[in-house]
């Protein structure tokens, strides 16, 4: 019986010498891995390396692949990464001009080899461009029990590739798409416009941990910069001198009144570990202790030195660590005192650590910048924009033009970044090794918070910071709960659009700012109380002014105001008066307002006092198709300037008499188009309208 020979293979359309990739802007004296490389193709000191990314997310391997699927792997890596090769165009694929970053390459060569270890299992054809699609339709099945996981998307695309590369790979690639006209998303059934999986952080975790940080920031940075700047000038000035003028300088320093002997605390000595850190006093005495051992104990002069400076510690003349004092702190016992034990070298290198921990929290946590383009962040970044302070940095996301962007930040924010880049040993970054570390050591942002949460709930009895509840948290976390407190402003949609650095489909957002502004369950009450505790205090504001006789407000609606406000001074007199409340006891006013329940809304133009139960007079909802379940105002329909329930307060006066200048100054111009005109004439005339309330 005769049996047919496989056909031999042909040749790869990509030379065996040429760089494996062409598309990508080469770092300065760059010799790219080639085609042939059947290993790992290596482009650490190639392509420019995100910060955030380690470096093996730069390396495309290889292994374990049969030489048929080791070419085919590498034919694919080659494709992505040169989009528009001249083998690919010559033989009609035509891909669009963005080459695939290193990273995406290196998964999607890790599905291929997903799929080899799924055929040998199924002792399918060695060769998977030889399976049929019920063998690919099996592979999906396999790993979709109980449902298709998001991560599968990268294997249809691979799979799909093999088909649509077919003209361009070696071995012809498949004859026929197993998912012909269906996305990988549509093969998964995964939903288009599904919610966002990004949890948030809880409330119960998020304000103790943005607290810690801030405390770092702005209570413990001063110490430990003051520590940072005395032990590189002890560094500095150590030297390997001769043993005579070693004693010379130790007799100079024990004579001197303010010397103090730096010693460890209780809770680090041992019993051959004493008090005196004798290593730091060798340093502080102006000796290269790594070189010589000045108190050395099988010496006699080692002891006799020992003995001098133990003659010290005895009269009282010592301080733990490398500073006399350190800021006090209230502790959780309710003690007070030190917020650290003691700033020897080991542990300033953990609190410098630490407080650039905190820095990159606190930036990552109120800026709503991802991982990615707060790692870019360079020395001297913090500038102002549009008159704001923002910081540049780059954008890498889906954009391979690495654009330098702006983002608005608020002042705090601002002092967290600069004080990162004094931490910084890096020469360009800002957040990077800090003092003690190689410059060019840098860290994993996940690492960073996890290790920030474990030293504050380790040290907080000392530090008297509140302990941060576990929960795995991660960067992306802070930019979707920041989103999400946010939703409630006016315009947050856009703004929230602009910060993230979405693609802009409609008003400067996209579907996906959407997803991150979503409300969280675990948020929900935390925010219903924080919303009512400031509306109430803001009624209690405006009371105040108008028991005092000043003018809360113009309009229908502060008419009706006013008319609650004497209804309860009118209650509170009676109250006083049958003797069921103290004289001169404000919180009976309060209690009263409480139970009230007065309606109002506070806005930067106005403030609206709708009534949920009935909102008569409500203009927002005047022949408005009001969405299911909604109660309230409809926002972006409010028009103060007609509404019964709008109030004209003082502080918007103004913002409405700015506008009324502006457009005054536009209307001026006698080149404006006679629709133009009239538009602004419109716009006068609702300004006009709301001014009339206030007597303007």
């Amino acid at each position: 019986m005769t049996r047919q020979l496989p056909l031999p293979m042909r040749s790869s359309v990509f030379r065996d010498d040429e760089p494996v990739v062409q598309s990508h802007p080469l770092l300065p004296g760059a010799t790219p891995p080639v085609f042939s490389e059947p290993e790992c193709w290596d482009l650490n000191g190639v392509l420019r390396k995100p910060v955030n990314q380690h470096p093996s997310h730069m390396r495309v391997p290889f292994p374990g692949l049969a030489p048929a699927m080791n070419l085919l792997a590498r034919e694919l890596a080659m494709i992505w990464f040169n989009p528009r090769h001249p083998a690919l165009l010559a033989r009609g694929i035509h891909l669009a001009d963005e080459p695939r970053v290193a990273n995406t390459v290196r998964q999607r060569t890790t599905c291929l080899r997903e799929l080899a270890a799924f055929g040998a299992d199924q002792q399918l054809p060695e060769l998977v461009s030889r399976w049929a699609p019920e063998d690919f339709h099996r592979f999906l099945a396999h790993h979709s029990n109980p449902d298709p996981e998001p991560r599968l998307v990268d294997h249809i695309v691979v799979i799909k590739a093999l088909h649509r590369f077919g003209r361009a790979l070696a071995d012809g690639g498949l004859g026929e798409d197993p998912w012909p006209g269906m996305s990988a998303v549509a093969v998964l059934k995964l939903p288009v416009n599904g919610p966002l999986k990004t949890p948030v952080v809880k409330p119960e975790t998020w304000f103790p941990l943005v607290r810690s940080a801030w405390t770092y920031i702005t209570v413990f940075a001063p110490d430990i910069l003051r520590a940072l700047d005395h032990w590189q000038a002890i560094e500095a000035h150590a030297e390997d001198i001769k043993l005579p003028e070693a004693d010379r300088r130790l007799t100079a320093w024990l004579a001197d009144p303010a010397s103090r002997v730096p010693a460890r605390p209780p809770s680090a000595q041992t019993r051959q570990e004493g008090p005196v850190h004798w290593d730091l006093l060798a340093r502080m005495v102006g000796l290269d202790a790594d070189r010589r051992n000045l108190f050395s104990t099988t010496s006699s002069t080692g002891r006799a030195r020992r003995a001098a400076v133990e003659r010290l510690v005895a009269a009282g003349r010592v301080q733990h660590g490398l500073l006399p004092e350190l800021l006090e702190v209230d502790r959780p016992d309710g003690s007070r005192g030190p917020w650290h034990d003691a700033l020897l070298p080991r542990q300033l290198g953990r609190e410098a650590t630490a407080l650039r921990n905190a820095c990159y929290i606190f930036v990552a946590a109120l800026s709503m910048m991802r991982d990615s383009e707060i790692r870019e962040i360079t020395k001297g970044s913090v500038v102002e924009h549009f008159s704001t302070p923002a910081v540049k940095s780059t954008k890498v996301k889906l954009d391979a033009d690495l654009p330098v962007k702006h983002w608005w930040i608020i002042e705090p924010v601002a002092q967290a970044i600069e004080l990162a880049e004094r931490l910084s040993q890096h020469p360009e970054l800002a957040f990077a090794s800090v003092p003690g570390r190689d410059p060019e050591t840098l860290f994993t942002s996940k690492d960073v918070i996890e290790d920030f949460v474990d030293h504050v709930n380790r040290r907080r009895h000392i530090t008297g910071l509140d302990k941060i509840p576990p929960q795995h948290i991660t960067p992306h976390m802070f930019r979707r709960t920041m989103a999400m407190l946010t939703r409630d402003f006016p315009g947050s949609e856009i703004a929230v659009g602009m910060q993230l650095k979405h693609a802009a489909t409609r008003a400067l957002a996209n579907r996906t700012t959407g997803g991150y502004m979503e409300p969280a369950s675990s948020w929900a009450r935390h925010l219903d109380n924080a919303i009512a505790e400031r509306k109430f205090q803001r009624v209690k504001e405006l009371f105040a002014a108008d028991s005092r006789g000043e003018t809360i407000g113009f309009g229908p609606g502060a008419d009706r105001m006013r008319e609650a406000f004497a209804a309860v001074r009118e209650k509170a007199a009676e109250l006083r008066a049958t003797g069921k409340a103290q004289r001169g006891d404000l919180r009976v006013e309060h209690d009263l307002l409480q139970r009230t329940r007065l309606s109002i809304r506070l806005g930067k133009l106005n403030h609206c006092t709708m009534n949920d139960d009935d909102p008569v007079g409500a203009k927002c909802l005047d022949e408005a198709v009001v969405p299911e379940g909604h109660r309230g105002p409809l926002l972006d329909r409010c028009q103060p300037s007609r509404c019964a329930n709008s109030i004209l307060g003082p502080e918007h006066l103004p913002i409405w008499t700015a506008e009324r200048s502006s457009l005054n100054r536009l209307r001026a111009d006698p080149r404006l188009p006679a629709n133009r005109r009239a538009l602004l004439d419109a716009q006068l005339g609702e300004v006009a309208l709301m001014l009339k309330k206030a007597g303007q």
